[in-house]
This record gives structure tokens, sequence and C-alpha cells, in this order.
């Protein structure tokens, strides 16, 4: 009986897990647990696998970024899932100001209980420490923690299907912008892709950048049992769609992933660097 019982249940998950695609959620139309996306997908908790891959790949390749001190100036627009903070680390070395852009008010609300230093914020010190020890720094996460607080001083509602997405505000061209794991959530399909990132390329300085963190191959990721929709492509239409766009492409890395969980299904990550031609 137990053992029958397993293979039904695996059965099931196995239905569950290959489900008609069309029937997933969109992140920018329905409900959106930021919260448990953070637990599942970028704590520092036991049992879960996107460590390497969520955090270690993305803030290696953006202090390697920064570092070089090609990529500075007064602003920063940030278009990112969720309620995500690691990526700005290294960034607020390098930037005045640094502007959030946020589809979904749960993110918002997430992002400026951490911002705000509020009870019940997540704890994203083992992210800080991971990046203060990459820069030899290990004494240092508070202070770098206290620094993006500085640094990140307004969180702006968008609308992506207004020409101006940000309006009735009309933010000051920025130096640089990060998107991280946003386009392949919000776009249904390549025209979505190139319709949004022509969006926020609208965003940019003339000669202003852009660092694009995807997460490649994929079809969905799971939030409380429930699968959101991810449009699926690889290192060749990134870049193809950047240049097609009017980018210079200045840095690539692709990172196989790394383990194996149903949660999502995507085979790696990528991190481009791009300029916009003047």
């Amino acid at each position: 009986m137990k053992m029958l019982c397993s293979r039904v249940q695996r059965d099931s998950l196995e239905e569950y897990y290959t489900m008609d695609p069309s029937a997933h959620k969109l992140y920018h139309v329905h409900d959106f647990d930021s919260r448990h996306h953070l637990e599942n997908y970028l704590s520092d908790k036991a049992g879960v696998f996107f460590g390497e891959d969520f955090l270690m790949f993305p803030i290696e390749n953006l202090r390697k970024t920064f570092i070089l001190g090609h990529i500075k100036g007064d602003i920063l627009l940030d278009l990112t899932i969720g309620s995500l903070v690691p990526h700005l680390y290294a960034a607020c070395e390098f930037f005045k100001h640094m502007i959030v852009l946020k589809i979904k008010d749960r993110c918002t609300l997430e992002l400026k209980r951490w911002v705000d230093t509020r009870t019940g914020a997540f704890n994203w010190c083992h992210a800080a420490k991971l990046h203060v020890e990459m820069e030899g720094n290990s004494d240092q996460s508070e202070a770098r923690e206290g620094k993006v607080r500085s640094a990140l001083q307004h969180v702006v509602k968008c609308d992506l299907e207004k020409e101006n997405i940000t309006e009735p505000i009309d933010l000051p061209p920025a130096d640089c912008i990060i998107t991280a794991s946003l386009l392949e959530v919000i776009s249904k399909d390549q025209d979505d892709y190139i319709r949004y990132l022509r969006k926020f390329s609208k965003l940019l300085k003339p000669g202003g950048h852009i660092i694009l963190i995807g997460i490649k191959d994929a079809t969905y990721f799971t939030i409380h049992r429930e699968k959101f929709h991810m449009l699926r492509y690889d290192e060749e239409f990134s870049r193809k769609v950047l240049v097609g766009e009017g980018f210079v492409i200045d840095r690539c890395e692709v990172k196989k992933r790394s383990n194996v969980n149903n949660l999502t299904d995507y085979k790696g990550m990528i991190f481009i660097v791009a300029h916009k031609e003047k």
C-alpha cells in the first residue's frame, strides 16, 4: 500500500509538471507571492537549491563588471522580478541614486520593508556576506547593506503597457539599467520580449548601459504549487535582440544549471552587459 501511494503521488506530480503551458499564470497579471518567491529561491535555509545560480553567479559577474569603473553615473534603474536586493550591492558604489521600478504592489511592500529595516523584513545577510567576501572584506556586510539602503531612495510603480511605463512620472534618463529575471516572466512570446526591451531601453541615456541577467531555456517556475509562465530563449536570441535594438554587446557569460529541482525547469543563466549606441 505504501509503495502504491508513493507511485500515485509520483504520477500525480509528473502530470502536474507536464500540464498545458497555456494554463500557466503570468507574473504581472496574476497574484504573485513575493515573500514565498524569496524564501524558496533565494534564502539561505536548508533545502534551497538555487544559491549558486541565482545569487553567486549574478553577484560575481556584477562585481567584476562594476569594478572596471566603466559603468557609473548619477542614476541606475532596476527592473527585476519580485523583491530582490543582492544585485544592487555592487552597483551602490558607482551610482548616486538607484531607482527601482516595480509592477506589483506586493513586491514594492516587501522591498520597502527591507529598506526601512522593519520587523519581519526578509533577511539578506547571507547575500551581503557573499558579496563582501568576494571583495575580501568579510566584516563589511552591514556597511554594504547600509549603502544600498541609502542609495535606494525611490521605488516607483510602473505599467508595462503604457508608452512611458512610469507615467505620470517622467524619470531622467538613466546611466545604466539592470533587469534581472523579468523579461522572461512578463513576455508571452518573443515579440513581447522585444517590445518590453525596447520600452526599457528608452529609459537610457545615449551611450548608457544595460545589464541583463536572465534565466534561459525555461518554461515555468512554481509559487505555492502554481506554475508561472517563463519565455524559453537562449543566448543567441538575447544577443540578436540586443543588437537589433541598437546595443553593442560588451560582455556575455553563460552558466549551466547547478541543481535539478521540479520547482522550475530552466537550463542555465545568462549575464550580458551592453551599451546603447549614441
